[in-house]
Parts: C-alpha cells; sequence; structure tokens
C-alpha cells in the first residue's frame, strides 16, 4: 500500500474522528450549563444528584461509560441492539461525560463573577435571564475560555476510544491498516492527523480569547 492509498483511508476515519468531535461539543456544551445550574441550585436534592452524576462521570473511565451505553438497552430493557446505534451511544456516552467536566468549568467562571454584577443589574432594571445572559455570561465565557481549550483538546484525543465499541474512527483504521502492512506508518500519519486537529482547534480558541480581551 503506498502512502497516498493509506492517508486516503485514514482521511476516512478523519471524517468519523470530526463528527464524534463536533457532535460532542455541540450536545455537551448546553448540557454542561444546564448541569452546572443544578450543581449551584438552592434545592439540595437536585444539587445532591448533580453533585452524584459529575462524580460518576468524572470517577469512572469514558471507555467503561461507551459499553455501558452500548449494551445498556439490550441487558436493562431487552431491546436488540442496531449495528447503527454504535454511533449514537458513542456519541451519548462522550455528551454526558464531558458534559460533567463542563459543568464544573461553568460553575467556576459563574462563581467568579462578583456579587456586585448582580446588585448592579438588578439597580439597572434587569431581571434574573438578563441579567445571566447580558452581564454574567460574557464574562464567564472569557474566564472559562482556556479550560474549554484543553477540554476541547482532549476530547480531540479521546475520539480514539471510540474504537472500544467498534466505531471505526481514524486511529482504529490506523491500528487495522498497520497490523495488515505490518508497519507503524499508519499510526504515525494518525498522529500526525491529530496534532494538526488539535493545532487549529487550539488557534481557533486562541483568536476567540483575543477577540474577548476586549479590555488588555
Amino acid at each position: 500500500m503506498n502512502l497516498l492509498t493509506m492517508v486516503m483511508q485514514l482521511l476516512q476515519g478523519m471524517v468519523i474522528t470530526t463528527e464524534v468531535f463536533v457532535l460532542t461539543l455541540l450536545f455537551s456544551l448546553p448540557l454542561g450549563l444546564v448541569v452546572s445550574f443544578g450543581r449551584m441550585s438552592k434545592n439540595g436534592l437536585l444539587r445532591i444528584l448533580t453533585k452524584f452524576y459529575i462524580s460518576v462521570m468524572r470517577g469512572t473511565p469514558l471507555m467503561l461509560q461507551m459499553i455501558v451505553v452500548y449494551f445498556a438497552p439490550y441487558y436493562v430493557f431487552g431491546v436488540k441492539i442496531a449495528s447503527s446505534y454504535r454511533f449514537i451511544a458513542v456519541i451519548m456516552a462522550f455528551s454526558i461525560n464531558y458534559a460533567a467536566y463542563f459543568a464544573e468549568i461553568y460553575r467556576g467562571g459563574i462563581e467568579a463573577v462578583a456579587v456586585g454584577q448582580y446588585e448592579a443589574a438588578k439597580v439597572l432594571g434587569y431581571n434574573r435571564f438578563q441579567t445571566f445572559f447580558k452581564i454574567v455570561m460574557p464574562q464567564v465565557i472569557k474566564h472559562i475560555l482556556p479550560a474549554v481549550t484543553n477540554e476541547t483538546i482532549t476530547l480531540v484525543k479521546d475520539t480514539s476510544l471510540a474504537f472500544a465499541i467498534s466505531v471505526a474512527e481514524m486511529f482504529t483504521l490506523a491500528k487495522q491498516i498497520a497490523a495488515a502492512q505490518t508497519t507503524i506508518m499508519p499510526l504515525m500519519v494518525a498522529g500526525l492527523f491529530y496534532y494538526i486537529f488539535n493545532l487549529a482547534v487550539a488557534a481557533g480558541m486562541e483568536a476567540l480569547e483575543k477577540k474577548l480581551s476586549y479590555y488588555r
């Protein structure tokens, strides 16, 4: 197999990797915000439940969570698992896992906003919804971007865990080609692809940080 053919095959897997990455962010970022509200809720039961959820998601391996999400419909409800469910299970597992991490990042950012900001908004006649989304949230985004960037870069690499339930993303294809051709070259090329992907993500997040650093 020549290098061009190998690269083209890996690019097919890169499409799956990119889909997992994008869909996970699409679902986990807003879900993390909702979970952070529960974590800071005045309702004791809701606060305990969300704290337990975060503890489980951060305290158990993502690979195990994928396996549970994939096999739960069969073992819990007796539902036959379709092969198309593999990709859905990956997205679900990744989303609920990363939502727990993003929830704590959001919480840290929200609690970092001075109480005086809320009081000033109240004086100006803002309701709670307006206060949060017009005054608090823009400041939170500025504060949490470095932490979100770290998690996003980690997500790019974690997509390789999808092999646990036989979703053929790029690294899985690289391992298959390497085994068939008895060479580590596909793994090196895959590593380069991950590096370029992360460079692009880091550059995009850095540009966003600079755009929001309007007081510097």
